[in-house]
């Protein structure tokens, strides 16, 4: 007898499966699926590719392709109103605290779609490569 191995799914798909799993335990007869969820659907697809995400989270694939050729044709995303989301960009070279050494105290926050977060604070040491770390977040 031969037995499949199959991967382990990312945290990002884990999180979005129970979601999608704790809708289907609260919804209606004939429900469809929320807007935001699906959102979240395209998003991790861009990242783990259509099938894997289709599979995992036991949606139809095409209806899932259709909704990333939808978001791609488009080339814009909505963001809801009085998000306040921002985006800050580090140089990934060259990167200083201008504050003598010993005294440079800053947090670093962050966190994906998913609501998952990482917080690191950095007190009195050289800086380190963020953009390896922010790598290691968001895989």
């Amino acid at each position: 007898m031969t037995t499949k191995r199959t991967r382990e799914l990312p945290g990002r798909l884990v999180r979005l499966r129970r979601r999608f799993e704790n809708w289907r335990r609260t919804r209606k007869a004939g429900g469809r699926i929320p807007d935001p969820l699906w959102d979240s659907a395209v998003k991790l697809a861009g990242v783990y590719g259509l099938h894997r995400t289709a599979k995992a989270l036991r949606v139809n694939y095409y209806a899932l392709k259709e909704r990333v050729e939808g978001e791609a044709a488009s080339g814009v995303r909505d963001v809801p109103e009085g998000d306040g989301a921002t985006f800050l960009e580090l140089a990934a070279t060259g990167l200083a605290c201008s504050i003598p050494a010993g005294s440079c105290d800053c947090t670093l926050e962050l966190e994906d779609a998913d609501g998952a977060k990482m917080r690191v604070r950095l007190s009195g040491v050289a800086t380190p490569d963020l953009v390896a770390l922010s790598r290691s977040f968001w895989p």
